[in-house]
């Protein structure tokens, strides 16, 4: 296992640059991932990082860190894993199509957590290669919360790895809850707090460079919209949230929350204004 240790985060725009020059990658049949594991040594969770993040994403401040703020701190680590050698595809093109996050221990402000990203197992899909990226949060070498980007390279022949099965099948209807605005500038704001300035986020120009028709909102900004909204109001020890993200949300525009309450937590969909078409599906327990 190749250890690299981030002391120094580079600025975000650099890190685009880098990902965009593995362009010209064209590899053949790959068997595995490198064995690589990516690390930020001590990052404190600032209050006034959790505060604009809070804001950008709907959270209150009685929700304490959120569930998905940890992913915040691992992303620079998968910028840096998808510019360098190890990474073998092309970074841009990447498809986000699933991630799950897992607290295991209350995160407060003030903590200084050990941040880890690792290379996981391929995963076949029928339109390409499925690649999984390990993310996990230490404090005081105990682990208290881990997540799984689960991603697409499409059009990759013969992927390899377990067939793709969606962990989130569930025939229970679901129920109109509320309705969310995602203004046009949202991507440039989340962008801002998460470091996350892909240009397909940011404006309809930028968007068009990379074939989409208008910008489109963050997956994970999404996902955190929808459980602002699901979760307590209050700081959570243990919580787990799965979602699947299916069409685009293109900016502006209206979107619909849909859910049905369980036992410990909720099955939910982002769709679009109308209820007919989902933009993420998920589970929250807690």
């Amino acid at each position: 296992m190749k250890l690299i240790e981030v002391n120094k985060l580079v600025n975000p725009l650099t890190m685009y640059v880098r990902a965009m020059q593995s362009s010209t990658k064209r590899p053949g049949v790959i068997e595995s991932l490198p064995e690589v594991t990516y690390v930020r040594p001590r990052v404190r969770v600032e209050e006034a990082n959790i505060a604009s993040y809070s804001r950008v994403c709907g959270f209150s401040r009685a929700h304490g860190v959120p569930i998905t703020y940890p992913q915040m701190l691992a992303f620079p680590l998968t910028m840096g894993f998808f510019g360098s050698k190890y990474y073998p595809w092309p970074a841009m093109g990447t498809v986000h199509l699933a991630n799950s996050v897992k607290q295991l221990q209350r995160i407060n402000v003030g903590d200084e957590l050990r941040i880890e990203l690792s290379t996981g197992p391929l995963i076949a899909h029928e339109k390409g290669q499925i690649f999984t990226l390990m993310q996990r949060a230490l404090r005081n070498d105990q682990l208290v919360w881990e997540g799984t980007q689960y991603l697409l390279r499409v059009g990759v022949r013969q992927p390899k790895g377990q067939a793709f099965a969606s962990a989130l099948i569930d025939p229970t209807p679901l129920s109109h809850q509320a309705d969310f605005f995602a203004a046009g500038g949202i991507g440039r704001h989340y962008g801002r707090v998460s470091g996350d300035i892909n240009p397909i986020h940011l404006s309809g120009i930028t968007a068009k460079m990379f074939g989409f028709r208008k910008a489109i909102a963050h997956g994970m900004w999404t996902k955190a919209r929808a459980l602002a909204t699901l979760m307590p109001r209050e700081s959570l020890d243990q919580a787990e949230a799965m979602v699947e993200f299916k069409t685009p949300l293109f900016l502006p525009a209206r979107a619909s929350l849909w859910s049905t309450r369980q036992e410990d937590g909720a099955l939910f969909e982002v769709r679009n204004a109308k209820g007919d078409k989902p933009h993420l599906r998920g589970r929250v327990t807690y």
